[in-house]
């Protein structure tokens, strides 16, 4: 991002793009409560305890993605069950649809392997060489762009990811540590404009989108 801030905390018309990520999640019905994981030194953090009448909660996370996901599935109250969902979402993801997290879990709930909102591959593939050539063109057929919120049971989000961490298993995201255990989490098509703010350009579009949807 070119930018001394971290990119959660940038701002979009004067709300941080952390917040305006958690206050999307929040409003939605089937969320109960929040769970935000932060780096050890995050002086940035606003001190939430509440957001749209949700509780938020804090964890410390870890040196990689899939270490702070377990540290806050187990921070999690023991009000939530092992069987009963958790989400995972991308503080960078502020463009979530309220209808993508309505279709998720209703998928979700009724799929013992969890669920996570991806778009299929639409454009062509090529692979390239050492040269920066292209040297074959690949197939995208079955191919899908994993995007967030990611979700499982309780039980089997921290089975999975504890199984990945005693392996030492480097794990990109919760589907992959529940494929590692045997399930097979259920694709659900989610928005392509869901997307993982990381360059200048994405801030922008974010600004453009967030302004045509407010609710």
């Amino acid at each position: 991002m070119a930018s001394q801030v971290p990119k959660q905390y940038l701002t979009i018309a004067g709300r941080s793009v952390l917040l305006h990520t958690l206050t999307r999640l929040a409003r939605h019905p089937r969320i109960a409560g929040l769970m935000v994981v932060l780096a050890v030194d995050d002086a940035l953090w606003p001190g939430l305890s509440e957001l749209e009448g949700k509780s938020v909660r804090t964890a410390t996370g870890g040196a990689e993605r899939a270490d702070s996901v377990l540290a806050g599935v187990r921070a999690l109250p023991d009000s939530v069950s092992a069987d009963q969902p958790v989400l995972v979402h991308d503080a960078a993801r502020p463009l979530l649809r309220a209808e993508d997290i309505e279709r998720l879990v209703r998928a979700g709930s009724t799929h013992a392997g969890g669920a996570i909102l991806a778009a299929p591959l639409r454009d062509t593939l090529k692979r390239a060489g050492g040269d920066g050539c292209i040297v074959a063109t690949e197939p995208r057929a079955g191919l899908w762009r994993a995007l967030t919120p990611q979700m499982a049971r309780r039980g089997d989000l921290d089975r999975a990811l504890s199984a990945a961490e005693q392996a030492r298993v480097p794990i990109t995201d919760e589907a992959m540590a529940l494929e590692r255990i045997g399930l097979q989490p259920l694709l659900v098509e989610g928005s392509e404009d869901n997307l993982k703010i990381t360059t200048p350009a994405d801030l922008a579009y974010a600004e453009f989108w967030l302004a045509r949807h407010s609710d």
